[in-house]
């Protein structure tokens, strides 16, 4: 494979799923659902999810490429990293559906809770493979922190509704 496909494939591969997000999240029952919960003032305006996101994948994406290259791929040391990043990214992709498909408020934060402890191993694990990759992960950890004080909110104010 040409060298640059290879960084351009791993990349992409965190974008997939938060693609994929999108077809929940844009469902007109999500939408009607989500408008009608009582939120935090202090969350972020929807226009800046979309590119925040991208930004999150794309770097995360870059920083799991470096550990494979640096870490000899999946039969070197770079075996347990990338477990952990691939956990990782399980977890971030269940959020949305969770959420907003099934609507399981309660369920999505111990989602996002597990999703920021497995954040914190991946930075943990990548960093003796190339501090770099590490590096790239700290605004990914610190947007899942503000998500993860969102979705406690809304988990909190929202208990008693019948939707």
């Amino acid at each position: 494979m040409a060298e640059y496909l290879r960084p351009a494939c791993a990349i992409i591969l965190p974008n997939l799923g938060g693609f994929a997000g999108l077809f929940v999240t844009r469902s007109s029952n999500s939408r009607n659902w989500y408008q009608n919960l009582n939120k935090p003032s202090w969350r972020p305006s929807g226009g800046v999810i979309g590119p925040i996101w991208t930004y999150l994948y794309c770097t995360m994406g870059y920083a799991s490429y470096l550990v494979w290259r640096d870490g000899g791929g999946f039969d070197g040391r770079a075996r347990l990293p990338l477990a952990v990043f691939g956990a990782q990214l399980a977890l971030n992709w269940a959020w949305t559906p969770i959420f907003f498909g099934a609507k399981k408020l309660d369920l999505a934060t111990i989602d996002i809770v597990a999703l920021w402890g497995s954040i914190v191993a991946t930075i943990v694990t990548f960093k003796p493979i190339n501090k770099t990759a590490s590096y790239l992960l700290l605004p990914y950890l610190g947007w899942i922190s503000v998500v993860s004080c969102i979705n406690y909110y809304i988990w909190m104010n929202n208990k008693n509704r019948q939707d």
